[in-house]
């Protein structure tokens, strides 16, 4: 076990530090932390829209309306998502490289539009088009890849312009607004001239834009990539074991892999809101986060509490279970993985691997034969309780119920290595409070 742990720690560690500090992983995760209130804003009015037995209550009538008066909310924000990655993304790196980030971000914003087809075809001859037009899912899943690129290589653009010095600079006494804006014009123009011209070069391709060519050859692969159980059962086996060695397991993960994850939920969305009665995918971002390492707190350690609770006799394990009990029930758990511990407890790092990893073919497997259904794509608030969050995540009583039933394979998992702990706790317990008594007879 010893060399084990010295291998990852010589070989693993190092790569994790470097994609956790990685500054494009690090923008990407910062634009979709900005993103994040707007998304969950959306999702509060899907959920309404579509809660169960309303049109019994009201009619169908005036769910229709209804939904028709609330798609507004999902539609200026889970739609467009990818417009607030590309401004988040390139403001964060704009900040690290020290320029102007609100202008680099705006000019990123505008190189991604550049690239979006805005015209809507729809029959076989010219004619039958629309001009000026923009299709929601550009802006959304089937945009997502374009965006990250185009926010990447519009910043670094901009910035090495800046850094050349290959700017207009005003007098003094001119007005800090002006003069930083005419301070971008150069850099603005060089760039926005760029993505112009890539998008005629694109326009005589098979392609015929950018954003077919990108979701054909690169996003469509990984997607069918990361929608798939191997992939994902090998991302929550790194996720378990960078937390064991004390890193953010999922911030390092997601960095990665939220790309993928975060469009496969807008594309399920989609499908949501346009009535299909299969959505495309089971893996996605509200599968990661509501069914497996993300329930109950990150490694499922709500299950953890309950089985110390339960069957604990250390006062050691109990008071922490008190302890760490209320977060755990909003899926704050840094008190068990930190307090039992679990972080370099080898003796832990079975369950602590295991569970997640059973959870997740599990929670597949039912989804799949379609006792559960999928995730609809909403984002759920990461402090809902287990069986309301599954509830949300899926617009269906059986996702909360799953989580139920997945609790309960991880207390079974954790027992034997409670019972562990426990009978090592509290053999220390009572060989302390001998010592103690003996100690005050002797004086």
């Amino acid at each position: 076990m010893n060399a084990i742990m010295d291998f990852l720690d010589k070989h693993l560690i190092p790569i994790a530090d470097k994609l956790n500090n990685n500054r494009y992983l690090t923008a990407l995760r910062d634009a979709f932390m900005l993103s994040l209130p707007l998304i969950m804003f959306g999702s509060i009015f899907v959920v309404i829209s579509n809660l169960p037995y309303l049109d019994r209550l009201f009619g169908t009538g005036s769910i229709t309306k209804l939904k028709y008066w609330l798609g507004a909310a999902p539609n200026a924000t889970m739609s467009i998502m990818t417009l607030f990655v590309v401004f988040g993304m390139s403001y964060s790196l704009c900040r690290y490289y020290k320029v102007e980030a609100i202008y680099g971000a705006a000019v990123a914003v505008s190189s991604f539009l550049l690239l979006t087809p805005s015209v809507l075809q729809y029959g076989k001859t010219s004619r039958e088009a629309v001009n000026g037009v923009i299709l929601l899912d550009r802006l959304g899943a089937k945009g997502m890849f374009a965006g990250i690129i185009a926010a990447i290589i519009a910043t670094e653009i901009y910035r090495k312009v800046i850094e050349k010095n290959w700017t207009i600079k005003m007098p003094e006494g001119v007005p800090t607004a002006v003069s930083k804006s005419f301070s971008s014009l150069i850099p603005a123009t060089i760039t926005l001239s760029f993505f112009l011209i890539l998008r005629i070069i694109f326009s005589v391709t098979p392609w015929g834009n950018i954003h077919d060519f990108i979701y054909e050859i690169i996003q469509r692969p990984l997607l069918l990539l990361g929608s798939g159980i191997v992939a994902t059962l090998i991302a929550i086996f790194f996720t378990q074991l960078f937390w064991f060695f004390g890193l953010h397991g999922q911030i390092v993960m997601n960095s990665v892999l939220d790309p993928i994850w975060r469009t496969l939920s807008l594309e399920n969305f989609q499908a949501y809101q346009a009535g299909e009665k299969h959505l495309p995918h089971i893996i996605t971002k509200q599968f990661i986060d509501t069914f497996t390492v993300g329930m109950g707190g990150t490694g499922m350690t709500m299950a953890v509490i309950i089985g110390i609770l339960i069957f604990a006799r250390s006062k050691q394990l109990k008071e922490l279970a008190k302890l760490a009990g209320p977060p755990g029930i909003f899926n704050v758990n840094e008190p068990v993985i930190f307090g039992l511990p679990i972080v370099l407890n080898p003796i832990l790092l079975i369950p602590w691997i295991t569970a997640p990893i059973i959870i997740t073919g599990f929670t597949y497997f039912v989804m799949y034969i379609g006792l559960v259904p999928p995730p609809v794509g909403v984002d759920v608030p990461r402090t809902v309780p287990i069986f309301f969050s599954g509830i949300l995540a899926t617009n269906s009583v059986a996702g909360g119920i799953l989580q139920i039933v997945n609790l309960s394979i991880v207390l079974i998992i954790w027992l034997p290595f409670i019972i562990i702990i426990d009978r090592k706790y509290h053999k220390t317990e009572i060989e302390l409070k001998a010592a103690v008594e003996t100690r005050e007879i002797s004086t």
